[in-house]
């Protein structure tokens, strides 16, 4: 028996597996502008970018959460990656970013079409923010769900770190 986050859809001349997908980025700030005057901001800690899909389930979303509260991809003492967001009481800002989910497959125009829509993906959004913030026991910044941003970061390394659903690596 598949687990939710492993469903398939077929599709006229496409078979593929919903997933929630994240890129995360370790950064020593972020900033993110909405509508040319809302600014929000991190001193340090993880710039998350969420991309969502139809089939989306709640297991996705704790799961995801929790992997990204304990990705330990913050230095220790002696330089390593052994530290999470959690050990470093980092904080974190999440940004819905439906352009995961592109196809590129053909032509040069990228498809939407695994992208959750907005009615669809906005709840699940919030629903992934409150996960994290209970995984990390404090509150949570977030951009502004479907207005257009601009986001400055530092990437500290760089790391960025790539997590697919229903690719459990």
């Amino acid at each position: 028996m598949l687990h939710a986050s492993f469903l398939l859809q077929f599709a006229p001349g496409f078979l593929y597996f919903h997933a929630m997908r994240a890129i995360i980025q370790r950064v020593q700030y972020a900033r993110i502008t909405i509508n040319d005057n809302i600014q929000r901001s991190i001193a340090g800690g993880a710039c998350i970018f969420l991309g969502i899909e139809h089939e989306d389930q709640a297991g996705d979303i704790d799961w995801l959460a929790a992997k990204i509260a304990r990705l330990r991809i913050f230095d220790d003492g002696d330089g390593k990656m052994n530290l999470s967001l959690q050990d470093i009481d980092g904080e974190a800002l999440v940004v819905s970013q439906f352009t995961l989910h592109a196809s590129t497959k053909k032509g040069n125009r990228p498809s939407w079409i695994r992208a959750a829509d907005p009615e669809l993906a906005e709840p699940i959004y919030a629903q992934f923010v409150l996960h994290l913030q209970d995984h990390l026991k404090k509150p949570v910044t977030t951009g502004e769900f479907g207005a257009h941003m601009n986001i400055e970061l530092l990437n500290d390394g760089p790391v960025t770190i790539f997590i697919d659903t229903k690719n459990r690596e």
